[in-house]
């Protein structure tokens, strides 16, 4: 919490906490009291510091000088990640292992601005490969927010920062990072044909990154069974449909899912699949199977579908 907002106002009326009998005479009993102890409460105060039980920094990343760790959690949540530019900019969920740390600075004199916490975390993940992928910028009232994104360990990690601005003259910064470990690979070409002729397609929910259409290396193992199960049916041929969520130009989506059909088709080309066997088509957000209203709803309409062609 930032210092109470009464003190720097208490003490300019002329108390002093050296000595509470300066205070002066017109103070009723009540003010008197309650300065007292303030001025006890005070040097408590300026030697707060330390980390809360049980918390430490991200193996990925340091914090400030001169900071500590006054809000500390782990473990695997669902996070929202503004990406984009300007008013383009959406809120991405993520899924990972998350830790949030607030850090508090013990010192106003000393402690950074609001633009400084930004740049030095945008600038120590982008020596290591990452990139920024959203900046708002400090304006009254408000201390900004980035996210930042890299591929680091096996896993892709998103970092969000929040500089806060308070009246008071100490503030904090809060860090959000979460790592998304490559899903294991669990569906066999077998799975995939048993799935296909009981109901005559296949629903695959491919880790695009947001308004792409490049297949990632974690998708590529499940191409490789997709592969296998066509080279065991010769005569089978599949029409790869693009499916996209309600968020954004509805042009736009239609677009962007007939892409990402092409990607997967392409692939399965790659992996040794004649392409006479094999066609592609977008359908934007015109075929919802789940309620667009809810996160849940909008990753399920987020799909490729593999469906049996005559």
């Amino acid at each position: 919490m930032p210092p109470p907002q009464g003190l720097p106002q208490a003490a300019s009326s002329g108390a002093s906490c050296r000595d509470p009998s300066t205070l002066e005479p017109h103070m009723n009993r009540t003010f008197r009291i309650f300065m007292l102890l303030v001025c006890l409460a005070l040097p408590v105060l300026a030697v707060a510091g330390d980390d809360i039980a049980g918390s430490k920094d991200h193996p990925l990343l340091t914090r400030f000088p001169g900071s500590y760790i006054s809000e500390y959690s782990k473990g695997y949540n669902a996070t929202e990640y503004k990406v984009g530019a300007g008013d383009n900019a959406k809120a991405q969920s993520v899924e990972g292992d998350t830790t949030s740390l607030r850090y508090f600075y013990g010192n106003a004199e000393t402690q950074p601005s609001p633009l400084q916490v930004m740049r030095n975390y945008q600038n120590a993940i982008k020596q290591i490969g990452g990139e920024v992928v959203y900046e708002r910028l400090q304006v009254e009232g408000d201390g900004g927010e980035t996210t930042l994104k890299v591929h680091t360990g096996g896993k892709d990690v998103w970092i969000k920062v929040v500089p806060d601005i308070y009246g008071a003259p100490t503030q904090d910064y809060l860090l959000v990072i979460t790592e998304v470990a490559a899903m294991s690979q669990a569906v066999t070409a077998n799975q995939l044909r048993d799935e296909l002729d009981k109901n005559g397609f296949i629903t695959l929910h491919v880790n695009f990154d947001t308004g792409k259409a490049d297949l990632k290396a974690d998708d590529l193992a499940t191409v490789q069974q997709i592969a296998t199960m066509l080279k065991a049916a010769p005569s089978l041929k599949l029409s790869v449909e693009g499916h996209t969520d309600n968020v954004g130009d509805a042009a736009s989506n239609k677009v962007l899912s007939e892409a990402r059909a092409k990607s997967v088709m392409n692939a399965i080309v790659q992996a040794g699949i004649a392409a006479g066997r094999l066609s592609a088509a977008g359908f934007g957000q015109e075929r919802p199977v789940a309620d667009n209203r809810s996160e849940e709803g909008r990753a399920r309409n987020r799909r490729v579908e593999l469906v049996k062609a005559p």
